[in-house]
């Protein structure tokens, strides 16, 4: 009995399906921050060019959609210590990540009223995240005072409680502008501490 090739059954690329949660996750995030908890996952379904049911797919419950967007916000400030570390010299990748430390406070202020409506709440997000943020300031800081331009006493965790400090004392925009400054004046200092004490 002679059997012809089995056909083999259609399936959508997993790339396919990789660039669509991406572009969800992007959508959400967008509408997320303009429109707080009043977002519809609809919303996002359209802002993002998928159907409902693709974004069910990916995202079975509203949490687990906000959980990815928060998440997703983490994993680039920690892939993009790794990146700098490769690409700029301690000091450099030291302010460049503070700075997108900045830009990640202004987006979790931005979702906040969304991540207030997760059941039992942030926290487990906020720790999480907190966790990994002080291993990725760690690596950074302990590059730069081993090259030299930075004091060895320096507590990496500080220079995230200073710029979060900026952020929850202004809530307004202009906290930006300040927790910028702020970065300079930090790096300023504990290199100016480094040449005193040598």
């Amino acid at each position: 009995m002679q059997h012809g090739p089995a056909a083999k059954p259609a399936r959508r690329p997993r790339a396919d399906g990789e660039r669509n949660r991406a572009r969800l996750v992007t959508a959400a995030k967008r509408a997320m921050t303009e429109l707080g908890a009043t977002v519809s996952l609809e919303q996002v379904a359209r802002e993002a060019g998928v159907s409902i049911a693709t974004l069910y797919r990916h995202f079975p419950t509203r949490e687990t959609l906000i959980e990815a967007v928060y998440r997703q916000e983490t994993d680039s400030l920690v892939d993009a210590a790794a990146q700098l570390t490769e690409e700029r010299e301690p000091i450099a990748a030291l302010r460049e990540w503070l700075l997108l430390f900045v830009d990640f406070l202004d987006t979790k202020q931005g979702l906040s009223e969304v991540l207030g409506t997760l059941i039992g709440g942030p926290d487990g997000l906020y720790s999480d995240s907190s966790v990994r943020l002080a291993s990725a300031v760690d690596a950074l800081v302990s590059r730069a005072t081993e090259t030299g331009p930075l004091r060895a006493d320096i507590e990496p965790l500080d220079l995230l409680r200073a710029l979060g400090g900026v952020a929850n004392v202004s809530p307004d925009k202009n906290w930006k502008r300040s927790a910028i400054r702020m970065v300079d004046l930090l790096l300023k200092g504990l290199q100016d501490d480094a040449d005193i004490q040598t």
